[in-house]
């Protein structure tokens, strides 16, 4: 660039005011000091930008090309200066989170929708992992949040419970018209019979259903093991057979009958999942405070 910022910016700022005088009000610099900078820059360029007139001065068609082409750098500047500010008065600028694949998709989606529309200048980065993964992330300090079940075990976690979920079966009603076509659909025929399908033994959720399992005196013949929620829903959608599932997040399945439930635990205990944090990290991340906050206003009202 053969000419000081300062010159374009003087140009652009009379371009803008169409005359010297309006310039030089928004600049504070005398009018003879901006006409001394447009005759340098118009030297610069060998080409004539303004136009004097009665009213003051207008753009040549080659000031017209120029101002065209400067307007958006120093408009993105402003924007950059704005952004700047913003993060600087608010002290925020990033913030981590740990989630599964399944409570990112089924949970913490909307939350952080309407998170990023209100801060749209703090950048977000999702850890996809398992929720004791999560765990050790948060205790280690490598994530800032995490959306987990309530933890069982003392973490030493601030926790704020967003909704309850409870486990359940789901089947199509196709796979139970198959079955019976060749058992008595009981629920003890049910659990000698047909295919099951849950989440790997390793999983948190598994082990809340083993536990209900357990305590009804139920024990599952045909299992299939997957690694993933939504595959399960899938499964069960194509007349797999029986899926263990988080009867809240097949909501909608439920509702206009894709799947079905089917009752084999006799009771199912609510159990809450949220956000998990330390509370140290709060005064050196205030965007902690801020995503907390905003996901306080949208939990539903019990």
């Amino acid at each position: 660039m053969q000419n000081n910022l300062n010159l374009y910016y003087i140009f652009y700022e009379v371009a803008k005011a169409k005359n010297i005088s309006g310039a030089a009000k928004e600049l504070y610099i005398s009018q003879p000091a901006i006409s001394k900078a447009i005759s340098k820059l118009e030297d610069n360029l060998n080409t004539t930008l303004f136009s004097r007139n009665s009213r003051g001065v207008s753009l040549t068609t080659e000031g017209e090309m120029l101002f065209e082409q400067i307007k958006y750098a120093f408009q993105a500047i402003k924007n950059g200066e704005e952004k700047i500010r913003i993060a600087g008065e608010l002290g925020v600028g990033h913030l981590s989170i740990g989630v599964s694949t399944t409570l990112c998709k089924h949970l913490l989606l909307p939350y952080l929708k309407q998170f990023t529309s209100n801060y749209p200048h703090i950048k977000v980065s999702i850890s996809c992992q398992s929720s004791l993964e999560t765990i050790h992330s948060l205790e280690n300090g490598n994530i800032d949040i995490g959306v987990i079940g309530y933890p069982s075990s003392k973490t030493g976690l601030c926790y704020l419970p967003l909704m309850q979920i409870h486990d359940t079966f789901v089947s199509s009603d196709r796979y139970l018209n198959n079955f019976s076509k060749m058992h008595e659909v009981s629920k003890k025929s049910l659990i000698e019979n047909a295919t099951f399908m849950m989440l790997d033994k390793e999983n948190i959720t598994r082990k809340y259903v083993d536990n209900a399992l357990n305590s009804s005196g139920i024990e599952l013949r045909n299992l299939i093991e997957v690694t993933n929620l939504d595959l399960l829903i899938d499964f069960a959608k194509t007349d797999l057979g029986l899926c263990a599932v988080i009867k809240e997040f097949v909501s909608d399945e439920l509702k206009d009958g894709t799947l079905k439930e089917v009752k084999l635990i006799n009771k199912t205990t609510g159990r809450d999942v949220g956000l998990a944090y330390n509370s140290t990290k709060l005064k050196e991340n205030p965007s902690i405070e801020l995503f907390i906050n905003n996901c306080q206003k949208d939990i539903p009202s019990k």
